[in-house]
């Protein structure tokens, strides 16, 4: 069993690198200002469970395999970059018919469809293997008993903290979100913001070097 020092210098840890806004922020941030607080908080619930492959691979071994492969890394790099840039295109497209469908109500995007884009973002960051790797290891206890079942807490550990956090940012911006709603050229705007923070986020990450 994982010991309890090292949970906690892990929880530490793990705080002080989530609190410092980056590529899931950002995507959070961009998809509140898009779809409000609810369409927020779905793409952060998304997001987090696009780690669970990540957490179950650097349990098994798998991960430090992946963390090695340049090809494969680039080409999951581009597969997410190129995902952002085009769910960031589409909110600009867009932006006016959801002004539109806001003002009558209109049913949002669906639950699936939110949960589904935010595992896609989440999945393809290929940096959340290489950061799992490097740092998981490092809070494991070697005489605590199973490696992977250690692994597998710590990792488990950090889905709920970035979860907890990012819950946060999404709220805040639909917060902001939902005082630019009162007029529609504003909330036009804020959705155009969102979708360009989205396809900034993507470039970022296309032109990224090679991992470390």
């Amino acid at each position: 069993m994982l010991p309890a020092a090292n949970a906690g210098a892990f929880v530490l840890a793990s705080l002080a690198l989530i609190a410092i806004p980056g590529p899931s922020v950002l995507f959070v941030v961009g998809r509140s200002l898009a779809l409000g607080r609810w369409g927020g908080v779905l793409s952060v619930l998304g997001n987090a469970l696009g780690m669970i492959p990540a957490i179950v691979a650097v349990s098994l071994g798998v991960g430090a395999i992946l963390a090695e492969s340049a090809l494969v890394f680039t080409i999951i790099k581009f597969a997410g970059a190129a995902y952002l840039v085009y769910l960031g295109v589409q909110t600009i497209r867009h932006r006016h018919s959801k002004t539109r469908a806001v003002a009558r109500g209109a049913v949002p995007p669906s639950t699936f469809r939110l949960l589904r884009d935010g595992f896609v973002v989440g999945a393809s960051n290929p940096k959340t293997i290489v950061f799992f790797v490097a740092v998981l290891p490092q809070f494991v206890s070697y005489n605590a008993g199973s490696i992977p079942l250690q692994l597998g807490l710590l990792g488990a550990m950090f889905f709920v903290l970035a979860l907890a956090c990012d819950s946060i940012w999404a709220l805040t911006a639909g917060t902001a979100r939902a005082w630019f709603a009162r007029s529609p050229r504003r909330l036009a705007g804020v959705t155009a913001t969102g979708g360009v923070m989205m396809i900034g986020l993507g470039g970022a990450l296309a032109i990224a070097g090679n991992k470390a």
